[in-house]
């Protein structure tokens, strides 16, 4: 699909103009005014919008919800582009077809546009909706790239301001400040575009002449990986390149997309490069069927499943499907669990994909149309990333977590954007204090952090959790793939000491992850559900740690809360059967624990554990608490021990070793 705003002028040149017959829709933070864009009852010009008015932080499930993302053709998707957006009454902002058959052009926002999950659905919602050009402070990295391999074009409010006067702005000028390459896709209008212009020969990329340099973890990947590379090879950020992609996975959500791309581009008979280490997951929707607000869009659900295995049979690649209504876990733990590597480059359809680099590997999730260009190639574009390094130094105390951690970072960094398109990398000698399944707990929350990915550095606790993981590898072989940062490796976010002993329990207040404060400074506040598990906090160490305050609660004589219900939902059929082994299940049953088997679920509204109603309360050990993501109530984030003890307690609480025996013996 071309792009409207795009013209060739008769000497060749091309520009960008406004048609002038379309308009231009501003997202301000007083919806209101949205509304009244939307019914054509005003029209606003970016040099008398003061840019603060602007909504922040427009993340992509407000753009598209879960819902909406049932639909695998962007033209039917784009029928409910924003359909997230809700005023205080917790009503749509935007109708049915309200951007489709609004006549705009141009989108404009805030901060940080794009924010969440990697789905590639919201910015193809603004695509088919005839939006060709979008403006914003600044773009979370996955939806930039996105949009970039959409063929959207992303521009600044200058700009905006010289095109409502009338003027026509040279193509380059939108262009020029990235590489080559993405210049090229964004050119040629989208990623499939570009591949088929180099699968002929038309363009070329040559490896990056970048001389020998200390590197990052994420560099001395990266170079290892380069198309037309060698043991030489060496990138710097920025550096443009095509690289080599080991292995990655979608899932029920995207593979609908990934499969009806392929065929679109490539013909019915197509076939994707190294099989044995890509795979496809049934674990998103897994308990869609049966929510009661699902219920409608069960058709659409069932043909994403029939659509995914159709793939799956097609290609060959790992299958992880549900047998007799069970999955075999989430992609991100499963994966880390099955087959991601150190040393390896993997891409997903997921944002917390990078959650694989607590195995000191390269991970991080891409859209539906990169993903199905680079497992029919087995290489994709990538632009080197800057990272920023935390040295973390101390242990942390008896009623913190990774989370906790985490949640601190978010707070501090990430609100800052010094996290923004980083890689995140994770050392130190306090790193060794923390369990495998605590790293991936700091990477899966880098995309929260609206970093590009996390990686941890490898020592013997990785290799001895890998060695019994990988029976096909030797130690020696698992070592010998170990990456470790060049002495001198220059981190553009900066270095920065973390004391873990001086993280506190941290609470996320409803509607952003970055909305961290301290437990303590909280004040009370009741709860009505208490969600452990998913990717993040599904894991076997947050088992552990479940049970550790269930069981004292228990000896004390006490049980989940009266009015407070409590599910435990376990991220893999590892983790459940490490709970069962351990005795853990009985556990929880006294205690009042509603136990799910592995799989999504409330992370995503699909699921028990989802709020019913406005006024519910929720604290989660989930990633992510967007508004509407978990129901319509409010949600807290917090670490596996806040949300046990809190379930406990009834109210927000953090956990100290012997509290429930203090509290009895207080009567």
């Amino acid at each position: 699909m071309a792009n409207p705003l795009i013209h060739t002028r008769p000497d060749g040149r091309r520009v960008v103009r406004l048609s002038g017959a379309k308009r231009v829709l501003y997202l301000f933070k007083d919806v209101e005014k949205i509304r009244a864009q939307l019914r054509g009852e005003t029209t606003f010009r970016m040099q008398n919008v003061e840019p603060a008015t602007l909504l922040d932080d427009i993340n992509t499930d407000v753009m598209t919800p879960a819902w909406v993302c049932f639909r695998h053709k962007p033209e039917d998707i784009a029928l409910d582009a924003y359909a997230g957006l809700m005023d205080a009454t917790n009503q749509r902002v935007f109708g049915s077809r309200a951007l489709f058959d609004g006549g705009f052009e141009v989108i404009v926002s805030g901060q940080r546009k794009g924010t969440g999950s990697s789905r590639e659905t919201a910015p193809q919602a603004e695509k088919w909706s005839g939006i060709g050009l979008v403006i914003a402070h600044s773009f979370a990295p996955i939806h930039l790239r996105n949009n970039i391999n959409l063929g959207q074009l992303m521009g600044d409010y200058d700009q905006l301001r010289r095109l409502e006067a009338g003027e026509e702005i040279p193509l380059e000028e939108f262009t020029a400040k990235y590489d080559a390459v993405t210049r090229a896709i964004l050119e040629n209008g989208g990623l499939f575009e570009f591949g088929a212009k180099y699968a002929r020969g038309e363009i070329r990329v040559a490896p990056p002449p970048t001389p020998a340099r200390p590197m990052t973890m994420a560099e001395k990947i990266i170079a290892s990986h380069l198309v037309g590379g060698d043991a030489k090879s060496c990138v710097q950020p920025h550096d443009a390149c095509l690289v080599n992609v080991d292995g990655g996975y979608s899932h029920e959500f995207t593979t609908a997309q990934v499969h009806h791309f392929l065929q679109q581009e490539y013909g019915a008979k197509y076939r994707v490069v190294n099989p044995a280490k890509f795979a496809v997951f049934e674990d998103h929707l897994l308990y869609a069927t049966g929510v009661a607000r699902m219920k409608p869009f069960e058709a659409q659900i069932q043909t994403l499943r029939d659509l995914q295995r159709e793939f799956q049979r097609h290609t060959g690649v790992r299958d992880y499907s549900a047998k007799d209504g069970v999955s075999p876990g989430i992609c991100h733990q499963v994966a880390r669990e099955h087959f991601v590597d150190p040393g390896d480059f993997i891409q997903a359809t997921d944002s917390h994909t990078c959650m694989g680099g607590g195995n000191n590997a390269l991970t991080w999730g891409v859209g539906a149309t990169e993903y199905a260009g680079l497992i029919y190639a087995g290489f994709t574009f990538v632009k080197v990333p800057e990272s920023i390094r935390f040295e973390l130094t101390g242990k942390l105390r008896a009623d913190c977590t990774a989370k906790d951690v985490i949640l601190h970072i978010l707070a501090t960094f990430a609100v800052r954007e010094d996290t923004l398109d980083r890689v995140m990398e994770f050392g130190g000698p306090g790193l060794a204090t923390l369990s495998m399944d605590e790293r991936a707990t700091l990477c899966n929350m880098a995309t929260e952090c609206s970093a590009r990915s996390g990686i941890c550095e490898a020592d013997e606790l990785a290799l001895e959790w890998l060695a019994a993981r990988r029976p096909n590898l030797t130690r020696e072989q698992l070592r010998a793939r170990f990456v470790a940062p060049d002495k001198g490796a220059q981190y553009h976010g900066g270095v920065h000491a973390l004391d873990l002993s001086s993280i506190r329990p941290m609470i996320a207040k409803p509607s952003d992850p970055t909305y961290g404060a301290d437990v303590s400074a909280l004040g009370e506040v009741k709860i009505d559900i208490a969600y452990a598990g998913s990717c993040t906090a599904g894991k076997e160490h947050d088992v552990d740690m479940y049970a550790q305050v269930l069981r004292e609660a228990l000896e004390a004589g006490l049980k989940v809360a009266p009015g407070v219900r409590m599910y435990l939902q376990f991220g893999s059929e590892g983790v459940r059967d490490y709970a069962k082994a351990r005795g853990y299940l009985e556990l929880f049953e006294r205690a009042g624990v509603d136990v799910i088997n592995p799989g999504c679920g409330a992370c995503i509204g699909c699921g028990p554990g989802v709020s019913s109603a406005a006024d519910q309360v929720t604290v989660s050990a989930i990633n992510r608490n967007f508004t509407g993501r978990s129901g319509p109530g409010k949600l807290y984030l917090a670490s596996p021990l806040t949300v046990a003890a809190s379930a406990v307690r009834g109210r927000i609480a953090s956990f100290t070793p012997g509290m429930f025996r203090t509290a009895a013996a207080r009567g």
